[in-house]
């Protein structure tokens, strides 16, 4: 989220960071949009008996702020296909995998676990289906020998850092196009992160 508000800012996005809102009354997010104007709010999940009630909570207070775009950043709380499906075409999320690959939890030990030579994030249009949305971007980084959970997730994170704020920012100058489920950048821009 910090990488993103960054990038609007130096680069002159033709938008803005509207607001931030959190699951947790303690995200350090809050505080950092906070610091720079950005409103702020938090729906806690545990305030709410189901899913689908927090759901609707989140979803009216997202849309208090009406937003173009919903990016989800360090939000690890499953949203419900209703919730999903209000925000289809504009909500993304990055996932710290080569998606389809590693889907969920613990990618980077699953990569390890398997063998894999390369490992890396991907941001993607949400569906109901977890981390399965259409590849807007992918950003790759080679698993080392020896490589630990921690210090394969500490050069993915780098990336997503790097890979997160360009797909945002394709996506708010209308440079993405969605065909057949299949995202494509409408300037040939490369959607792959070396």
């Amino acid at each position: 989220m910090e990488a993103i508000v960054e990038a609007a800012k130096a680069e002159g996005w033709k938008a803005e960071v509207v607001a931030v809102l959190s699951n947790r009354p303690d995200a350090g997010g809050l505080q950092f949009a906070a610091a720079r104007g950005i409103a702020t709010a938090v729906v806690d999940h545990k305030a709410f008996a189901t899913r689908e009630a927090f759901d609707e909570a989140l979803a009216q207070a997202i849309d208090a702020f009406h937003p173009d775009l919903v990016v989800l950043a360090g939000f690890m709380r499953i949203l419900g296909a209703p919730f999903v499906q209000r925000y289809e075409g504009r909500m993304l999320n990055i996932h710290p995998s080569l998606l389809p690959a590693f889907t969920g939890l613990h990618t980077h030990r699953r990569a390890i676990e398997a063998g894999c030579k390369l490992a890396g994030a991907t941001v993607h249009f949400v569906t109901p289906e977890l981390d399965h949305g259409p590849i807007v971007a992918q950003a790759v980084v080679p698993v080392l020998a020896g490589d630990t959970e921690a210090a394969l997730s500490a050069r993915v994170l780098v990336m997503e850092h790097r890979l997160y704020p360009r797909a945002v920012r394709w996506f708010v100058h209308g440079q993405l196009r969605i065909e057949q489920g299949v995202v494509a950048h409408t300037g040939g821009e490369p959607q792959l992160l070396l």
